[in-house]
């Protein structure tokens, strides 16, 4: 995974992503990053970036032409095949809301380039020609958009193979089936008069698994009432009636002769 963020404090991005599990997959080839600094591709000789805003109002606003510029210094060094336009991210409380679904989805690009805002904002008109994606992390505002593009960029490195040393944790986290992680614990078995739930020393793996689940959907009702729905929704519970009948139907047919469980009532009425 190749990243590219133009922005207007490089420094802030590139100490976020030194330090680490993120900056052992640099190291390792992994991932990689670069750079821009928005205010290096002004053509206004005082080096300003901003400007009033048309019709008034509060604050200054990014002009289009040092993004543009940016961009197009960006584009000479991807990787990605020629003719394809990359993946461009700003960051945005008008952008639709950041999720792991996102990030897996992000995750399965070569390039993907950020665009960090600041002041109140960058003009509509570069916004228009250059984003392909406007992604909030949350309903509030920041300085900038430096932040938000540490916390994306963290999220999607987490999926990429060989970033984390065990693979198995990218995929068994909070919301990547839907649900709020499971309480978990370490040595020692007792600590403040608090232990270690026996199922969880019990070695027995179906139960646990099981007890993991419970927890799952539990805190997340607790919690996130909101992803609770959803996975229900997904996930409707089996009738108790209709779980009886199909562990009666696996018995039945795991006492059966080998094949018959294979023939129906049916077919065996046309045998006879």
């Amino acid at each position: 995974m190749h990243f590219y963020v133009m922005t207007l404090f490089p420094e802030l991005i590139e100490k976020g992503m030194h330090t680490g599990v993120l900056y052992k997959a640099m190291e390792a080839g992994i991932l990689s990053l670069d750079t821009f600094h928005i205010r290096d591709y002004t053509i206004e000789k005082h080096k300003r970036v901003d400007d009033y805003t048309y019709g008034g109002g509060a604050g200054m606003l990014i002009q289009a032409q040092p993004v543009y510029d940016t961009y197009q210094a960006v584009l000479k060094r991807l990787s990605c095949a020629e003719g394809k336009k990359p993946r461009v991210v700003y960051a945005t409380p008008q952008g639709s809301v950041f999720d792991q679904a996102k990030a897996e989805e992000l995750a399965k690009e070569e390039d993907l380039i950020f665009l960090c805002g600041h002041y109140e904002g960058i003009d509509e008109r570069v916004l228009e020609e250059i984003v392909t994606d406007n992604i909030s992390i949350g309903d509030y505002v920041l300085t900038g958009g430096e932040l938000p593009a540490l916390v994306m960029m963290d999220a999607i490195s987490r999926l990429i193979p060989g970033v984390l040393n065990n693979d198995e944790s990218a995929t068994t986290e909070s919301f990547n089936d839907g649900l709020l992680e499971y309480p978990q614990y370490t040595r020692p078995e007792e600590w403040m008069g608090k232990k270690v739930p026996e199922i969880l020393l019990s070695g027995h793996h179906g139960n646990v698994e099981k007890w993991r689940l419970e927890k799952s959907l539990e805190r997340t009702r607790e919690r996130r009432p909101d992803l609770y729905e959803k996975y229900m929704e997904l996930h409707p519970p089996v009738p108790e009636k209709k779980k009886r009948r199909k562990k009666k139907k696996k018995t039945t047919e795991e006492n059966m002769p080998d094949g018959a469980a294979q023939v129906s009532g049916e077919d065996a009425g046309k045998d006879a």
